[in-house]
């Protein structure tokens, strides 16, 4: 039965390639994700094409493994290209450049995608495309013994088709730190909903003081949402260059922001504001036992004894500043920006703020901050020195 409803030469063709391999290239390509290998020997296949297809994507997941990518990250590329697949209605040995700019275009003007999001879409889709045509896996050779000459993947995402990456930052240009009148009256606000819950005697003044203190942890150390979600109460330690601080001397981040497809960086971020500090003893030490979740590792629990999501932040935070009629474009991420902004005109050393926040060169950290980098201050001082050591008629001799 299921001879009869595949053609003979498609089957036979595609056993072919199971059978002997591919030629070319560089040898048999005993890579992780050959062709070779994925492609199952002597079983007769329903839907060559949709076999055919399965097998790349296994072979560009066995590729990706033998990488050191998460698994998060290779299912993350696997659902893209995916849906790709779907929006074509073609299979991959018959896309096209083409292909991509209608996809870019539906992504753009109709899904309303922000650059940097569909630019990493792109990538994800070049990265397949360029696993399928590099001759060492033997996909092209696969796919001409299989389906016919000249049926066999190509390169599709090309300078023209794709959007290049020519800013370091490409985040919301209404995105900005808190001024520091604007950060006292956050955070003395979330100190008045721990007053307010506390003469009413309400059942929430536990999450209230939680929250007060979760966003002064925040902006206190410079941290991100999903960081702060997962720190432990361990996590905190003793610097022997700041004793002052006893056990909360130092902050050892172990969920930092990954590079694409490796796991979380970890980071030490030294404590440089007392009053941080002794909020934080003071909650773990004083507040967090009364939520009965002591063998609970997180600093952050529930009162049904679990973890407060990056999701409850971020809504806490918005009911906040709603209530503060403060701008929209403040978000939890603006307080990691004013810990930088303010150490900066503080005058903390620039490297010092760099490694403390995690960012791998200087012009990321002087993107979060109205500072500029240490060449353009360098340069402003030998601009500014000649016109403030010579008389001007803007200046007044005495």
């Amino acid at each position: 039965m299921a001879c009869t409803a595949i053609p003979f030469s498609a089957r036979s063709r595609l056993q072919t390639v199971a059978d002997v391999g591919w030629e070319g290239g560089v040898g048999r390509g005993d890579l992780a994700g050959a062709a070779h290998l994925e492609l199952v020997s002597g079983v007769v296949q329903l839907r060559p094409e949709d076999a055919m297809v399965e097998a790349m994507l296994r072979g560009w997941r066995a590729q990706q493994t033998a990488r050191g990518l998460q698994e998060a990250t290779i299912e993350a590329r696997e659902r893209l290209v995916r849906r790709f697949l779907v929006f074509t209605d073609e299979y991959p040995w018959q896309w096209g450049p083409g292909h991509v700019e209608e996809w870019t275009l539906s992504l753009t003007a109709e899904q309303h995608l922000a650059p940097s999001t569909v630019r990493g879409y792109q990538t994800d889709l070049r990265l397949f495309s360029e696993y399928l045509t590099d001759g060492r896996y033997g996909w092209a050779v696969a796919c001409e013994q299989a389906f016919g000459q000249g049926m066999h993947p190509v390169a599709i995402c090309h300078e023209w088709n794709t959007i290049a990456h020519l800013n370091d930052y490409e985040g919301s240009p209404e995105a900005r730190p808190f001024t520091r009148a604007e950060l006292q009256r956050f955070l003395d606000y979330a100190d008045d909903r721990v007053e307010r819950a506390v003469k009413a005697k309400r059942k929430g003044a536990l999450a209230a003081y939680r929250d007060a203190t979760l966003f002064k942890v925040i902006y206190g150390w410079g941290l991100r949402r999903t960081e702060t979600s997962k720190l432990d109460v361990v996590d905190f330690g003793r610097n022997p260059a700041a004793p002052e601080f006893g056990c909360y001397g130092m902050l050892h981040v172990r969920y930092g922001k990954a590079v694409r497809g490796q796991p979380p960086r970890r980071r030490n971020v030294p404590s440089v504001m007392g009053w941080a500090v002794e909020a934080v003893a003071d909650y773990v030490e004083n507040i967090r036992p009364r939520f009965g979740c002591l063998e609970h590792p997180a600093v952050w629990v529930t009162e049904r004894g679990g973890r407060v999501s990056p999701a409850e932040i971020n809504a806490r935070f918005v009911a906040y500043r709603d209530a503060l009629g403060l701008p929209k474009a403040l978000t939890p991420h603006s307080l990691r920006h004013s810990w930088v902004t303010h150490l900066t005109e503080d005058g903390v050393d620039r490297r010092f703020i760099q490694e403390a926040v995690g960012h791998r060169c200087d012009t990321s950290t002087a993107i979060y901050t109205h500072v500029s980098g240490d060449f353009m201050n360098t340069a402003l001082r030998k601009a500014l020195t000649p016109a403030f050591q010579l008389p001007g008629p803007y200046r007044k001799e005495p």
